[in-house]
């Protein structure tokens, strides 16, 4: 079977659209993130997506193969807050391994059934690697700019141990993804780094997708893009890009520049525009495809797809409208590390 390095080569990729988005159409309840299994827990789990994987698989793997009916190359495990980090706000931290778990074998069984289906079109399964609801670069207490909730060790072993699931569940590649905060996104590099040098198993290729919160054109920590991109060069990874935050009006001049600086593949999956006033997304399947389109036709991605407020609708329209075009070419850049 073709590699995803392959894949990339030939055309330009469909990554996914929203899991939360999706979620939400099913109007769960607390109930129904509890589930049998924790029907007696202690905390209100309601919104604790993650936990879905131990629960209501179904419906997760329901999600994966509506997306991937609609196209989508490349599917992301719903396990954006499946780290001891995380977790901690619901007391649920020892299932936080199960969790990555489940959700890399849920995504790995609809990938392979639709695999099977047409060799030609391989499927493949992101290990979805979230930011952390706690921040190293930033204080939580405004009153001491020192101050830090969290220690680089303690980010890098709760993301260590959610690599350990994913690598385990069978992903194909990691995501690093959302990123606001970089030094964040550099403990999810040196805790993979650090699992496969101490395991020895193969290295999975690696996507980082960083987040530019406004129109300053920086990440919340404060990075420009092109320092955001130096600071995670090392890594090497298979793509950079963004994602979230933005919709794709107001991130095409960012996917641009990062088009011309890095010298690996381009990613881009932005929201269905920016949230009206109740939060909630209106950009129609269309106008997200329409912007995207002109992204590939103007041969700056590779990889393209959704965030906040997309759904399969958005993913097909967004299939459609770039498989005309030729991927981007790697760009000979001078090395940055």
């Amino acid at each position: 079977m073709k590699s995803i390095k392959d894949c990339l080569k030939e055309r330009i990729l469909i990554i996914d659209g929203a899991m939360g988005t999706m979620i939400q159409r099913h109007k769960p309840t607390e109930a129904t993130y509890r589930g049998e299994r924790f029907k007696d827990w202690h905390k209100d789990v309601k919104n604790n997506s993650d936990l879905m994987n131990l629960t209501q698989p179904q419906i997760i793997e329901g999600i994966h193969k509506l997306y991937l009916e609609a196209g989508a190359d490349i599917i992301e495990t719903n396990t954006f807050a499946a780290t001891k980090i995380a977790q901690a706000d619901y007391d649920l931290q020892p299932f936080a391994y199960e969790m990555n778990v489940a959700g890399a074998k849920i995504a790995r069984k609809a990938a392979d059934e639709f695999t099977a289906k047409d060799p030609s079109k391989p499927r493949f399964v992101a290990g979805a690697i979230g930011p952390l609801n706690k921040t190293l670069s930033l204080s939580p207490d405004v009153n001491n700019p020192g101050y830090r909730s969290v220690t680089f060790d303690e980010v890098v072993e709760a993301y260590y141990e959610q690599v350990r699931g994913l690598v385990d569940g069978g992903v194909d590649v990691l995501l690093i993804e959302t990123i606001f905060d970089t030094l964040n996104a550099k403990g999810a590099i040196y805790a993979i780094k650090k699992y496969f040098r101490e395991t020895g198993k193969p290295e999975l290729p690696v996507m980082i997708s960083g987040t530019i919160t406004d129109a300053s054109g920086r990440t919340l920590s404060g990075q420009t893009l092109e320092a955001f991109y130096t600071s995670i060069a090392h890594a090497k990874p298979l793509s950079v890009g963004l994602n979230c935050a933005l919709g794709a009006k107001e991130m095409r001049g960012h996917i641009e520049e990062l088009s011309q600086i890095a010298p690996c593949y381009v990613s881009a999956y932005p929201n269905a525009g920016l949230p009206n006033a109740m939060g909630e997304y209106d950009e129609q399947p269309e106008q997200t495809a329409h912007f995207l389109e002109e992204w590939a036709r103007e041969g700056f991605v590779n990889i393209v797809g959704g965030c906040c407020g997309t759904t399969p609708d958005h993913i097909k329209h967004i299939a459609e409208h770039v498989k005309q075009f030729e991927p981007r070419q790697l760009p000979v850049v001078e090395e940055v590390y």
